[in-house]
């Protein structure tokens, strides 16, 4: 997932499991979420 839920969940000390249920449940409901993944995907920074 490009990365930006692992990042959430280190940002926020908490599970990648737990941010991921949480974003493709949040998918269900309508509104920008892929519009915020899509701008989080390119604002976080890499870890690289």
């Amino acid at each position: 997932m490009a990365g930006v839920c692992a990042g959430i969940a280190e940002r926020f000390d908490t599970s990648l499991l737990l941010v991921r249920v949480l974003f493709v449940a949040s998918t269900i409901i309508p509104g920008p979420q892929f519009i915020v993944y899509i701008a989080l995907w390119i604002f976080i920074p890499s870890e690289d």
